[in-house]
């Protein structure tokens, strides 16, 4: 065991200390107030986000799953109607779609940058499709342009999976305002985490924004008269006091993130763990040139492993750090040995998760999502990370590699 301190996955306690007594000021002031549903703190936290994510209107909710299932009750989704999704992201992009009835039909991703690969989606249009949910995965959000481009040949409604990319741009537009409705977690572990479960729904359509606030409410306006069948999706206003708080500083936590991302890089290729191949400069940043596009390897290989993919077309905000292996195993038991915290995001693609066996895909269906799930680890990146703790973490994953080496 080493004699180092533990590095954890996540160190909320460390985000919560400075902003301790703002955090406590506002909570005793909605506790003063006794408004806990709704309210001003909720109205002001939609009218701040919203602004935060260049949308018009902002509908507070209880969960980032919650946000997906009333924006595709929303948009009229029925059993029998067919959704595009990517299968490699966290169960509650497809439990969604299956929640209202209706199939979730799987596109492959981009190697490059763990999204929906656009390329494949138009093949996947079937009569029956009705909405396509790109998701925004690990902080950069996916090639937009092209999505849409699809989706208005095909008269489709684009729902943004935003839960992990809230800040995050696309040529200077932010993650939740180009589809026709965007979807954000305030799950603790996010960029932007509130005190338990928390959602937002953005949107630019007037139309849209009025249903989502009916369907929150159980469908009732007035009080105690339901034009529609809804459910119980109204935000807390206690959780919504500290996510205003919050906001506040997400840039500044963001920009720490990106930092700790560079230097990672500079770590990594400091003790030779990346494929450079005369890719990088010596910081470790991708090299331009005519010869090649700034794409790294895909593929790990026994001596080197694969650096995040930064696509280059705008703000990636880093809500994980992922390297790609062929030494995970390896890499997780000696970063466990040091008490380093890592996770694997996400080790069963969905379309060869259990529950989803009725849709018939098998082992080899989506090759790209496959492999990911294989090979990927998440290590920490929160803001408050020092310098000292990174260079721990390499140092494990270095151990890690020099071991397979001598194996």
């Amino acid at each position: 065991m080493s004699d180092t301190q533990p590095v954890p996955l996540l160190d909320l306690k460390a985000q919560y200390a400075p902003i301790r007594e703002e955090i406590r000021a506002a909570m005793d002031r909605v506790a003063d107030s006794q408004y806990f549903i709704g309210g001003p703190e909720v109205e002001g936290l939609e009218r701040e986000v919203a602004a935060y994510s260049q949308c018009q209107f902002g509908i507070g909710v209880t969960s980032g799953t919650d946000a997906l299932i009333v924006a595709l009750m929303a948009i009229g989704i029925q059993p029998g109607d067919e959704v595009i999704v990517p299968p490699y992201t966290f169960f509650a992009t497809g439990g969604s779609v299956h929640r209202l009835g209706a199939k979730s039909v799987y596109v492959d991703i981009d190697p490059y940058t763990y999204n929906i690969d656009p390329a494949q989606i138009e093949a996947a249009i079937t009569p029956r499709t009705k909405a396509i949910i790109p998701v925004h995965l690990y902080g950069q959000m996916a090639d937009m342009d092209p999505i849409m481009a699809v989706a208005r040949r095909h008269n489709l409604i684009v729902i943004e999976d935003a839960a992990q990319a809230i800040g995050s741009e696309y040529h200077g537009r932010r993650a939740g305002a180009i589809g026709h409705i965007g979807c954000f977690s305030f799950f603790p572990s996010k960029n932007l985490g509130g005190f338990g479960d928390g959602g937002m729904v953005t949107t630019n359509d007037p139309d849209l924004a009025k249903r989502i606030r009916l369907l929150r409410n159980h469908g009732a306006e007035p009080k105690y008269y339901h034009k529609v069948v809804g459910g119980n999706f109204r935000l807390d206003a206690l959780q919504a006091a500290v996510l205003r708080i919050k906001l506040k500083y997400l840039d500044g936590w963001t920009a720490a993130r990106q930092r700790n991302a560079a230097r990672y890089r500079r770590m990594f290729n400091a003790v030779g763990l990346t494929d450079d191949g005369g890719r990088t400069t010596d910081d470790g940043s991708p090299r331009s040139g005519a010869e090649w596009d700034g794409r790294p390897t895909l593929v790990p290989g026994p001596a080197y492993l694969v650096m995040p993919y930064d696509a280059g077309y705008g703000r990636h905000i880093y809500n994980q750090f992922i390297i790609r292996t062929d030494r995970r195993d390896t890499v997780m038991a000696q970063l466990k040995a040091r008490q380093i915290g890592h996770e694997i995001y996400y080790p069963v693609p969905l379309h060869l998760q259990e529950c989803f066996a009725d849709l018939g895909y098998k082992a080899g269906d989506m090759p790209v999502s496959e492999s990911a799930a294989r090979e990927t680890l998440a290590l920490p990146i929160y803001g408050e990370l020092t310098e000292a703790q990174q260079q721990v973490v390499v140092e494990a994953v270095a151990a890690a590699y020099d071991e397979a080496a001598k194996a």
